[in-house]
């Protein structure tokens, strides 16, 4: 039976697609919403964007139809901007009705008074859904780019095999995989039966259809060394250049930038492969934003470029220790072989031959991390890290966010890889700090 969908602004704010993602049933936009929109138009960022490019779609679907009337869409439902009637406020009086939230309530309680078909109010806003489920609507979230968490792809997995199967692997070099659904890229941990001491890491070659080692230096990178699989699974992924865009997920201090940023100084300063390591990050504050920070836009910026400093001083710090080597990451700085900037003017550049380090991504839409990866120009690789678990933007969760979307929806492409780190390095108080806190 069709449905009402009455969306709230978020959801509009969120995915401009949305206005075409409810099938055959009929879309409701409060006139509030409207006026949200409105509101939000002149932010110079990604809502603003979604603000103005609703407002557009919705303005050339005019020509089809008075919008108050509803006009037809290609799906089969129709989509109208909604007036209420006369009758004004159709909520108790708990609730104050000249709040946004409140009148869009009040919208789908005045089609559900028609009775003609369900309502289901659509909105990101949990406090919303569980007024509207107080006065007996339904309500949902909007879910069409949702990432079940607890689902999401790790990037690695465990085997139980036989000795000999382990001994072969480690005699060729190569060995066939013990199971048929592996996606490219994907860590594997042989464990032999009956002694978990006896093990062999190798990675999945989709075009060799081959498990095939790690390819690790030795002496390791920039002076930092993997210390478990999952950071050995990932160091492989982050020094392979034929693997374009590599995505790390994992809880705070489980070494996710300090790798990217090691591989990507012996990408660049090393062997060259790229001109350039370029390392950036979102700006989501943990309370007050950049305006109110005293100084130039340089020095605004060094607090949320501090982290990316921190590593830098300590793998300068381990390769002057390990080698003798007196220069800082300053100079390659001014040399041109190493750009930190924030991602506030990535939108209409093209970046080709650099190796690209997106910290924090877990801050950035589906939309955003788009965006972001459509400025790849010739040979350059995306790295994306961060902790799905913790997201400073209010308009996305773990699930929804643009990391997990791009680990799982590009899972089986063999030009990316993914690897979820699960044990963190920093410190035994940072670990603990982590799991228990």
């Amino acid at each position: 039976m069709k449905k009402y969908f009455v969306l709230d602004t978020n959801v509009l704010l969120h995915d401009v697609n949305s206005l075409f993602a409810f099938g055959d049933n009929d879309i409701v936009i409060p006139m509030v919403a409207i006026e949200e929109l409105d509101r939000f138009k002149k932010d110079l960022n990604e809502i603003g964007r979604n603000a103005r490019q609703v407002s557009r779609l919705l303005d050339k679907l005019r020509s089809q139809g008075p919008l108050y009337k509803g006009i037809n869409l290609e799906s089969g439902g129709t989509l109208r901007v909604f007036i209420p009637s006369s009758k004004g406020n159709h909520l108790p009086s708990e609730l104050i009705f000249n709040k946004a939230d409140n009148q869009i309530l009040s919208v789908a309680m005045e089609l559900k008074e028609k009775g003609d078909k369900p309502v289901c109010l659509v909105t990101k806003d949990t406090n919303l859904r569980i007024k509207a489920d107080s006065l007996g609507l339904t309500a949902k979230d909007y879910e069409s780019d949702k990432v079940e968490i607890s689902e999401l792809y790790q990037g690695f997995r465990t085997f139980q095999v036989s000795k000999d199967i382990i001994d072969s692997y480690y005699a060729d070099a190569s060995l066939k995989p013990p199971a048929n659904n592996l996606h490219p890229h994907e860590g594997v941990i042989l464990v032999e039966e009956g002694n978990p001491k006896h093990t062999a890491l190798a990675r999945f070659d989709k075009d060799k259809g081959l498990l095939v080692p790690l390819n690790i230096p030795k002496d390791g990178v920039w002076g930092i060394h993997p210390k478990n699989v999952e950071q050995r699974f990932a160091m492989s992924l982050l020094l392979d250049d034929s693997v374009k865009l590599v995505s790390l997920a994992g809880k705070a201090g489980t070494g996710k930038t300090l790798l990217a940023i090691a591989a990507g100084l012996k990408k660049t300063a090393d062997e060259e492969v790229f001109i350039r390591l370029l390392v950036s990050r979102p700006i989501f504050p943990l309370g007050k934003d950049i305006g109110y920070l005293p100084g130039e836009i340089e020095e605004k910026l060094t607090p949320w470029m501090q982290p990316i400093f921190d590593n830098l001083e300590l793998i300068f710090g381990v390769e002057r220790k390990h080698k003798g080597k007196q220069h800082g990451y300053r100079e390659l700085m001014t040399q041109g072989i190493l750009q930190i900037e924030p991602l506030t003017y990535i939108r209409g550049r093209s970046i080709p031959n650099q190796y690209m380090i997106v910290d924090e991504a877990q801050n950035l839409t589906p939309h955003e991390i788009k965006t972001i990866i459509t400025r790849a120009g010739d040979n350059t690789k995306i790295v994306l890290t961060g902790d799905p678990y913790q997201i400073d933007n209010p308009y996305i969760d773990s699930s929804s966010n643009g990391l997990s979307y791009v680990a799982e929806r590009l899972k089986n492409e063999t030009i990316a890889g993914h690897i979820t780190l699960l044990k963190g390095e920093r410190s035994d108080l940072a670990e603990t700090a982590a799991n228990l806190l």
